[in-house]
């Protein structure tokens, strides 16, 4: 539905051979309600006029329900909207990139449902507005403010968390594996770090830790990634802030695909064996 008074709908509604008589359906429509605008969910039943002009001013908004989960990276997830919503991606892209505090990392995993209709900026305004109001939130519970640069180096620690836990239990062992080898300056060489952007899904092999020389390979630059690698669950987020005391500075999956903790080189080697 269009947007203006309810002639102009009426008009709309006549130009597209609805059953409309302008001076009655403009006066029953005066009693019922004001017409919403966009799109509107009329249900898949035939429905008499009046049930009809009801559900102009009444009905819900027709949604898509998008689904962001966890570990997934923004390149990926534009992809999604720009199929799901038949959107432009490059529109997308480009609104992501204007308003987004960072590269990646900062849209909130969940399921939102989208108005069908919307365009490429009031999606990615909204997306971005919503995740920053969670992002503040949790940062003033679990840090007692919001500072953005210190926000952004937990979003990146979590990120790492998400992409390397096999389970939500292990969020917080994994995270002191991290915070070890950051206090004494060794390199993260972790896999996760390099599934990022539109490698979210692709293998890491050896041939690609010598090939990318991003400062996403934490096995060739010490320290942290530039910015988180993926979206991130409010569990990393926790374990990112709060990792367990441990002196662990390896670990491997194991055949259960739980993984294998160790403090020592020789120690991790073994479990390799295993």
């Amino acid at each position: 539905m269009p947007q203006g008074g309810i002639a102009k709908i009426i008009t709309q509604l006549g130009n597209f051979n609805a059953n409309i008589y302008p001076f009655a359906d403009k006066l029953l429509l005066s009693f019922v309600g004001y017409p919403q605008t966009g799109w509107i969910d009329m249900g898949g039943e035939i429905i008499t006029k009046a049930d009809f002009l009801y559900r102009l001013t009444h009905a819900k908004a027709a949604l898509e329900p998008i689904t962001l989960i966890p570990g997934e990276t923004s390149y990926i997830f534009l992809e999604q909207l720009s199929s799901n919503l038949n959107l432009s991606l490059k529109n997308l892209r480009a609104y992501y990139k204007k308003f987004s505090p960072i590269k990646d990392g900062w849209i909130i995993p969940n399921t939102y449902n989208i108005p069908i209709g919307v365009n490429e900026k009031e999606l990615i305004l909204h997306l971005i507005n919503t995740s920053e109001h969670v992002h503040k939130e949790l940062s003033n519970k679990l840090l007692n403010e919001y500072d953005e640069e210190r926000w952004k180096r937990v979003l990146i620690i979590a990120s790492i968390i998400q992409k390397e836990s096999a389970s939500i239990e292990e969020m917080p062992i994994v995270s002191s594996v991290i915070h070890n080898r950051l206090k004494i300056n060794m390199r993260l060489q972790m896999d996760g770090t390099l599934n990022y952007g539109k490698f979210s899904h692709v293998r890491v092999t050896p041939q690609r830790i010598k090939e990318d020389v991003s400062l996403y390979n934490t096995y060739m630059y010490n320290g942290l990634p530039p910015s988180p690698i993926c979206s991130v669950s409010k569990e990393a987020i926790r374990a990112a802030v709060n990792p367990i005391q441990s002196e662990y500075l390896y670990f491997v999956k194991g055949k259960d695909g739980k993984h294998i903790f160790s403090t020592t080189y020789q120690e991790h080697l073994k479990n390799i064996k295993k």
